[in-house]
């Protein structure tokens, strides 16, 4: 068997890229403008729910781009040479992919848009937890992809697991190594699943779908005890 040894331990740190959340006004604004969005916060009122959000767009995209994007009212409430802020207001919905991310009790600690994509971090004790998420996000939403998964190291606490890699096709491989060499999972990407379907000849469809199974048969091999 070839394999390939993976350290796990406890503490995980999961991002997860929905590629295409619908009704989502940051990542509206994200496809309208050049640069991704990377400060974004929320709160929610306490009496009707109401959820509150805030982000920052680079100072040279026009009011005119944010405003046109999304269906959302857009409230400016501070500018800077580099930065502009803009608030807006929204139900609360079962919709909503940080939503349903926080309904399991996970709180998302950092929310990111580029290209029209959401990028939602959070950390969880349990890579089971990971999956149990990536599957709900899956039932609502299609190009749903992990694009990192990191742990705390700790010399003295680890459980080696030994991950095949022929569980994946020859095709999963090179979709992941083709998507990994044009810098796919990097932040800010190199390429985005567009750039790698044309790459690879296929249609991007057939990239997610491929790139969505390979990745759930490596979280199935990690979770395996």
């Amino acid at each position: 068997m070839r394999g390939v040894e993976i350290v796990r331990m406890t503490g995980f740190r999961a991002t997860v890229v929905v590629q295409e959340p619908a009704d989502c006004p940051i990542a509206d604004v994200s496809a309208a403008t050049d640069d991704p969005i990377t400060s974004v916060t929320r709160s929610r009122a306490a009496i009707d729910g109401t959820v509150v959000e805030e982000f920052g767009v680079a100072a040279d995209a026009s009011a005119e781009t944010v405003d046109a994007s999304t269906a959302a009212e857009m409230t400016p409430v501070q500018a800077t040479d580099r930065e502009e802020i803009y608030r807006f207001e929204r139900e609360s919905t079962a919709d909503c992919a940080c939503e349903i991310i926080e309904r399991t009790g996970t709180p998302i600690s950092s929310v990111r848009a580029h290209d029209g994509a959401l990028l939602l971090t959070f950390r969880t004790l349990d890579l089971e937890e990971i999956a149990d998420i990536v599957d709900g996000l899956r039932a609502r939403f299609d190009g749903v992809l992990v694009e990192e998964l990191t742990q705390d190291h700790e010399d003295d606490s680890s459980d080696r697991v030994i991950v095949d890699r022929d569980l994946l096709t020859t095709r999963q491989r090179e979709i992941l190594e083709t998507a990994h060499k044009l810098g796919y999972f990097e932040y800010p990407k190199g390429a985005n699943a567009t750039d790698v379907a044309e790459e690879l000849d296929i249609a991007r469809s057939t990239f997610t779908e491929h790139l969505a199974a390979a990745q759930t048969k490596l979280l199935d091999a990690l979770l395996e005890e």
